[in-house]
């Protein structure tokens, strides 16, 4: 038989660990951070799935713990600001601010005895603010660069050959074929690692199918 007493102080326990807010900030980074991931390899799962997940628990921490209304207003901001660095002629701008908006909405989000005083462990918000922001300037960048890259390969060129499914694809997912990454769609589900042929594309996105033994 259960004693309520050890389940109140195990609640208690869960509550005050959970609700801690460095821990709270560490999920709404990665959260944030795998959401970003998502966009930059669509099709993976992974980055979606864990950014789901982190998200909704980072929520729960945000509904449970003091916040700052400004710091949250901030941290759309960034997920915007991402978003214009694929579609504006200055991407390293709107990347940056970004960054900034990511950084400060998240390190503020928590408050401390006041608005201006985080609850997070200023070492910690350092130690990860720089590594977020180096490692997402640094993913970015890359992949803004490689979209400015001409392909290798036209579309066209590639209907009638071979690849290798890169991730599980049915309405959507990715193959390598002709030495680059491609979106790719297939009308049966294709297992990741399976042989595949090119049949067809639409737009951007080569229509494949499975190659039985």
């Amino acid at each position: 038989m259960n004693c309520p007493t050890n389940n109140r102080m195990y609640n208690e326990l869960v509550n005050e660990i959970l609700l801690d807010p460095n821990l709270a900030y560490l999920i709404l980074v990665v959260g944030l951070l795998m959401a970003f991931m998502a966009v930059l390899s669509p099709g993976t799962g992974l980055f979606e799935v864990g950014a789901v997940i982190l998200l909704i628990l980072a929520g729960w921490e945000v509904y449970n713990l003091p916040t700052n209304p400004w710091a949250l207003a901030i941290l759309p901001l960034a997920a915007i600001f991402f978003l214009l660095a694929f579609r504006r002629t200055t991407p390293l701008l709107f990347l940056g601010l970004s960054i900034l908006a990511l950084v400060l909405g998240s390190v503020y989000l928590f408050r401390g005895e006041s608005w201006s005083q985080p609850a997070v462990n200023p070492i910690l918000a350092l130690i990860v603010s720089t590594l977020n922001s180096g490692f997402i300037w640094f993913i970015t960048r890359k992949a803004l660069e490689a979209r400015r890259l001409p392909p290798a390969h036209s579309l066209e060129e590639l209907i009638g050959t071979t690849g290798e499914a890169k991730t599980n694809i049915h309405d959507e997912g990715s193959v390598q074929a002709g030495g680059e990454l491609w979106s790719a769609r297939s009308e049966q589900p294709i297992a990741v690692g399976a042989r595949v042929r090119i049949i067809g594309r639409e737009g951007f996105i080569l229509k494949v199918e499975p190659i039985t033994p």
